[in-house]
């Protein structure tokens, strides 16, 4: 049975790549060579033709496991930054027999930009991303127009994107960036959120959020046909 510490990147910080290992692909930090990455398409690294469901900020990946268990007719890719959080969903993937899960572990703006087939993926999930509350810091939120454009290069035709968080003034900037493009309509009427989607699972954050009587708020939107 694979554990975490298993997984370990097979050359130096000074040899840096990127690499994909054993349905893990590793983004290292501090690197320029993005755009030399050849792109690999869905059907070489799953062995099938899929629809493909991207969640960013996976954290340990409780959620996303689930849902990938739960619908083995989607591929699931599941994005998170940190190392010690992705190879611990790595393992999962190993432990549980998930077969139809990819671990992606890098900066989601670089991998949105470099490693996706264009037009491609179908549904996008974000789940409880930091908000990075005060000014000085928006550079750092993930929910920006940057990163939305990137978004948008690899979405399908009548792709969905679907939010939750239990910030409310997170819920509001991450509504204001979708609603100033062009190329994306709330799914939910005014005021485009909802705080109650039982059948959306859960994660370590949504409990720990539950359990301090924070509420979440989803938001979902579609690509304009």
């Amino acid at each position: 049975m694979k554990k975490a510490s298993d997984l370990r990147i097979p050359f130096s910080w000074e040899e840096r790549r990127s690499v994909l290992l054993d349905k893990f692909l590793y983004i290292p930090g501090h690197f320029n060579g993005h755009a030399e990455w050849q792109l690999i398409s869905w059907e070489q690294i799953f062995g099938k033709k899929a629809p493909i469901t991207m969640e960013y900020c996976s954290g340990n990946g409780q959620w996303i496991c689930e849902q990938a268990k739960k619908d083995p007719t989607v591929h699931w890719v599941a994005v998170e930054k940190r190392f010690d959080r992705a190879r611990k969903i790595w393992a999962r993937l190993h432990r549980e027999n998930i077969p139809n899960l990819l671990v992606v572990c890098g900066e989601a703006l670089i991998y949105t930009r470099h490693y996706v087939p264009p037009r491609s993926v179908s549904r996008f999930f974000v789940n409880f991303p930091d908000p990075w509350p005060k000014l000085r810091h928006a550079k750092h939120r993930l929910i920006r127009s940057e990163f939305l454009e990137e978004v948008e290069k690899i979405a399908e035709p009548e792709a969905k994107a679907i939010l939750a968080t239990d910030d409310f003034p997170c819920a509001g900037e991450m509504l204001s960036v979708f609603q100033k493009s062009p190329s994306w309509r709330s799914v939910f009427p005014d005021p485009f959120f909802t705080t109650e989607w039982p059948e959306y699972g859960f994660s370590f954050f949504s409990d720990l959020w539950h359990k301090q009587g924070r509420q979440t708020h989803y938001l979902q939107f579609e690509v304009m046909s």
